[in-house]
């Protein structure tokens, strides 16, 4: 018999327990599902794209010619089709004359420097590149690769690698009154398109470039620090000019000799005879390179005045930017009264990039106004039309223009009459500073060889054009000495701008 309700009618089927359970269990699990394409599609989505693991956008970012890198309007990059798995390979033309400033794209090893900064544009996938970011997302369409112009000059280039040659050193070139860099090179250097690609070749490049003691992959214009020595001494005359220490170059100043550390019972001695006397003024002592007066003033100036007129120039700034990052040039701002003295002759713990040196150089060249470096003069799509225009921008007013004059006039009289008479430029005024550097367990290991300075017309007043660093690490001179090895290359990059500017 049927069963039926109380009222006679047959009664309707009910839902078991057990299917309730089956039907909510299935709602949880689209849930869930919902949920976890939600997070891998929408939250998860830039880390998974950028997973080592994740080839597609390295297939990407090489199915179609990579945007070029610019020098003088001529690309020094280039792709070249290779029938392999990824469609196009990275190329470059004198890689190792540019490496300091491209960088590498490797299929394998990834991207460095201006090749890694604006790996968007170059490769196609900046969304500053497309007329129509959506529709372009939609049709799945990737745009061509964009450019990269550089601020640099071909002949100061490659006036800066001919004179450091085989040594182990840097260079940089820096417009003063725009802070353009116009040249920036490394030695040795190296050929970045020799690893570009995924072959046992292109491996076997890298691994014998990263075991080179030489270390030519490392950037040493940008990233590495090294105890400045007696170039150091500009930023000193300059502190203590500003802060009234010193007022008129060419009086005696207060200096004594000889001048014993405070604290201490250790003389601050002298590289020459010239120097030890009392009373020295500071033209005679920027002159003849004296450690006992530059030393003496930095200790008058004080650790906060030598320290802030140090960071006017760069120096503690951990993100000096290029683009490419800087490593971070040191003044130490905890010291006592001996450490300031030998501080302030580029010595203890003292360390600059050439870049910073260069700066320096330019600030007083640009009556005390240091501009941030610029590597890159603009950004554009493949045919041409501007993506960003970089402009010149101040960094700091590092003094007044009252004092970067006077700085001026001490830096001539050093190549005029002191130890840089190699920096002489024939129609030119060069103002510069030599330094030597000791380092090393007891000072025994080579000097650091190193050289600043500025160069323009003769009887002009306007802005220097150039400014420049130079640090030579490992030259295999006899005699090294910055006005002997680093001098001579500063001139040929002077020259190299002043001839054709």
């Amino acid at each position: 018999m049927s069963r039926r309700a109380e009222n006679g009618a047959p009664a309707r089927p009910g839902i078991s327990t057990t299917g309730r359970r089956a039907g909510t269990f299935c709602l949880l699990l689209i849930v869930a599902l919902a949920a976890q394409a939600t997070r891998v599609q929408i939250f998860r989505a830039d880390s998974l794209d950028h997973n080592k693991a994740n080839q597609r956008l390295t297939i990407q970012r090489y199915d179609q010619p990579r945007g070029n890198i610019l020098v003088a309007g001529e690309p020094v990059t280039g792709s070249t089709p290779t029938g392999g798995r990824y469609d196009y390979e990275r190329t470059y033309t004198d890689g190792p004359r540019w490496a300091a400033v491209t960088g590498y794209s490797s299929q394998t090893y990834g991207n460095t420097q201006l090749e890694g900064i604006y790996d968007d544009l170059l490769s196609g996938t900046d969304e500053r590149l497309s007329g129509w970011a959506v529709w372009d997302a939609v049709a799945r369409r990737q745009n061509p690769g964009g450019d990269v112009y550089t601020t640099l000059d071909p002949d100061a280039q490659q006036a800066a690698l001919r004179g450091l040659g085989g040594q182990q050193g840097a260079v940089a070139a820096i417009e003063p009154a725009t802070g353009r860099i116009l040249a920036l090179a490394s030695t040795p250097s190296y050929d970045p398109g020799s690893f570009a690609g995924t072959s046992a070749a292109d491996r076997e490049a890298w691994t014998k470039l990263r075991a080179d003691t030489d270390q030519p992959m490392l950037n040493r214009a940008l990233r590495q620090i090294y105890p400045p020595g007696s170039t150091f001494k500009v930023v000193t005359a300059a502190a203590a000019l500003a802060k009234g220490v010193v007022r008129d170059i060419d009086a005696p100043t207060d200096a004594p000799y000889p001048y014993v550390m405070p604290g201490t019972t250790t003389e601050l001695v002298n590289d020459t005879r010239a120097c030890d006397h009392p009373g020295l003024s500071l033209d005679e002592a920027m002159v003849n390179s004296c450690n006992s007066v530059l030393g003496y003033l930095g200790v008058q100036v004080g650790l906060d005045g030598m320290a802030a007129t140090a960071a006017g120039f760069g120096f503690n700034d951990a993100t000096l930017d290029t683009p490419v990052r800087a490593a971070r040039s040191n003044f130490d701002t905890h010291m006592n009264a001996s450490q300031v003295a030998l501080s302030s002759i580029g010595q203890y713990d003292t360390a600059a990039t050439p870049l910073v040196m260069a700066m320096v150089a330019a600030g007083i060249a640009n009556n005390g106004a240091v501009m941030r470096p610029q590597l890159v003069d603009r950004l554009t799509r493949s045919d041409g039309t501007v993506v960003r225009m970089m402009h010149p921008a101040l960094y700091k007013q590092a003094v007044t223009a009252s004092v970067a004059d006077k700085v001026r006039q001490l830096m001539v009289d050093v190549v005029e009459e002191g130890t840089g008479r190699n920096a002489r430029i024939d129609g030119a005024t060069v103002g510069g500073k030599t330094g030597t550097a000791q380092h090393g367990a007891g000072k025994s290991d080579t000097p650091y060889a190193w050289f600043v300075s500025w160069a323009r017309p003769a009887g002009s007043a306007a802005v220097p054009p150039v400014a420049v660093a130079v640090v030579v690490a490992d030259s295999g001179a006899t005699d090294v000495t910055g006005g002997a090895v680093a001098a001579p290359i500063a001139r040929a990059v002077m020259e190299a701008v002043l001839h054709h500017g």
